[in-house]
């Protein structure tokens, strides 16, 4: 069920999935969540990821405010990709995912 103020669905894990429910996105958080990253650096440590679909994760996840992209005015540029605090916020979230991973592993093992 959507909220008609705004368009956003009035479950709380709906908003969620809207925000990180691509695999693409939570792979990038994962990475995000160890530091500042280059784009180069993010594309080698995600698997199978194109830069074209990368590039539209990050964009996305700029939009709605989980990472901030800071661009230096160098030749060539750099471009830093950083977690917001809403981004940060996240942690908890994947560490709870990677956690039932790691019990889902010993009991299929």
């Amino acid at each position: 069920m959507k909220n008609s103020n705004d368009n956003m669905p009035l479950c709380p894990v709906e908003i969620t999935l809207a925000l990180i429910g691509s695999k693409w996105k939570i792979l990038i958080l994962r990475e995000l969540m160890h530091g500042t990253k280059r784009f180069n650096q993010l594309l080698k440590s995600i698997n199978g990821i194109s830069q074209k679909v990368l590039t539209q994760q990050l964009r996305s996840m700029e939009k709605d405010g989980l990472v901030i992209r800071k661009v230096y005015p160098e030749v060539p540029p750099r471009v830093e990709y950083t977690l917001t605090e809403l981004g940060l916020s996240l942690k908890p979230i994947l560490d709870a995912m990677y956690e039932w991973g790691e019990r889902y592993k010993k009991i299929k093992g």
